[in-house]
């Protein structure tokens, strides 16, 4: 059985299409259920939901041989894993914004609100930038607002909560898309139907 790990939502649903155009189908994923884990023997595949967050540690600890992790956790917490392909779905940024009035002097502690600690660790010592990181797990956006930070370290999609919170991108750290990524034993003991995913996926995505 070969074991994927699949990001819950939209991103999740577009990336099991590609698995179903690489020959990996399993019906029973497309019901209308509560289900997180679907087999098809057939085909000898299986396919779980997991947070988008947590599919890297699951390849990562060999639950799952395969699976489809944003650029942006692969970055942040750096799990011991190979990264195959750049599957150009679920494109962001992850950007520095702030306040339309703010402007950095240089001459005191940047305060930054993150979720993505390590990101803007080593983002601003490439600078030299001395800062205060400030760790928040949801509605980074309001920190400058009620003066907790200076600039806030997000994914930035759109740009609207920015502009509806009155922010704006001061500097962009780097582009974000999804990332097909494999187990390091399982790549090496499934390495055919692995290389054949990934093969089918390269071929996909050289066709958008």
């Amino acid at each position: 059985m070969l074991n994927i790990a699949l990001p819950k939502g939209r991103l999740g649903e577009k990336v099991y299409a590609m698995f179903e155009a690489a020959g990996y189908e399993c019906p029973s994923i497309k019901e209308n259920n509560r289900k997180l884990i679907f087999e098809n023997t057939q085909k000898q595949v299986r396919y779980f939901w997991v947070k988008p967050s947590d599919v890297s540690i699951y390849v990562e600890r060999g639950a799952a041989d395969i699976g489809v992790a944003g650029k942006d956790i692969l970055l942040e917490y750096e799990p011991n894993i190979y990264e195959l392909l750049d599957l150009d779905l679920g494109k962001c940024r992850m950007a520095v914004a702030a306040p339309k009035s703010f402007h950095d002097d240089g001459m005191r502690t940047l305060r930054v609100a993150t979720k993505f600690t390590n990101i803007a660790a080593r983002y601003y010592a490439g600078l030299g930038r001395e800062i205060d990181i400030i760790k928040l797990n949801g509605s980074i956006e309001i920190a400058p607002i009620l003066g907790l930070s200076d600039v806030i370290v997000d994914i930035v999609e759109t740009g609207t909560t920015l502009k509806e919170n009155n922010l704006e991108v001061i500097a962009e750290i780097l582009p974000i898309s999804a990332r097909l990524i494999a187990n390091k034993a399982s790549f090496k003991f499934k390495s055919a139907e692995i290389e054949n995913i990934m093969r089918s996926m390269k071929e996909q995505v050289s066709k958008k």
